[in-house]
This record gives structure tokens, C-alpha cells and sequence, in this order.
């Protein structure tokens, strides 16, 4: 069973950056699809961004295109989120997920940002 545990969240001013780490642990990260998700207050869960397995592969929602990185080690079992130029509305509690096919989904508890001056 896979464990992930994101960190480096916190409060931030307007235009500043922040890096997320989502440490897994229990099962080889090398065989998950891996994504970072975010929820405001009021608001629905949302895609950020995904990674391949490999790490050859990505994708960003429009909103954070241009300013969000996803990147992956997997000798680390590790994934992060470089997240700069941050704004206000990119306040919210951010979420690692795991996605193997044929088998459950893995979340993190997830980690506090909030942009704000």
C-alpha cells in the first residue's frame, strides 16, 4: 500500500514561490501516474497537474500553466510542484495523488498555501 505525504506548504506574498513535495513510501513510486490537486474553501477538488510515471510526460491546468512545474524522482519516491508567481486565488489545500491502472488511488493529507499579502 502506497503512503504519500506532502510538505512545503505556508503562507506566501503575491508573486512569490513555493515548493511542494509529495514523499511516498510502502510501494515503488516508478509504477504510479502521480498528480498535485487543489481545494479552496467552498470549492470542488481540482486538477493542478500530472506527471507520467516516467516522467516524460505533463500536463497543467490552464490556470497555473507558465508559472506551476511538476517534476518526479523516482529514486527518491518523491514528487514536487515548483509553484511561482503565485497569486491569491491559488490559495487552497494541496493534494498528492497516486493512480496505478487496475488499482486504487492514493491521496496525501495535504498542505496549506496561502498567497496573500
Amino acid at each position: 500500500q502506497l503512503q504519500l505525504v506532502e510538505s512545503g506548504g505556508g503562507l506566501v506574498q503575491p508573486g512569490g514561490s513555493l515548493r511542494l513535495s509529495c514523499a511516498t513510501s510502502g510501494s515503488t513510486l516508478e509504477d504510479y501516474a502521480t498528480g498535485w490537486f487543489r481545494q479552496a474553501p467552498g470549492k470542488e477538488r481540482e486538477a493542478v497537474a500530472c506527471i507520467s510515471s516516467s516522467g516524460r510526460s505533463t500536463n497543467y491546468a490552464d490556470s497555473v500553466k507558465g508559472r506551476f512545474t511538476i517534476s518526479r524522482d523516482n529514486a527518491k519516491n518523491t514528487v514536487y510542484l515548483q509553484m511561482n508567481s503565485l497569486k491569491p486565488e491559488d490559495t487552497a489545500v494541496y493534494y498528492c495523488k497516486a493512480a496505478r491502472v487496475g488499482l486504487r488511488d492514493y491521496w496525501g493529507q495535504g498542505t496549506q498555501v496561502t498567497v496573500s499579502s
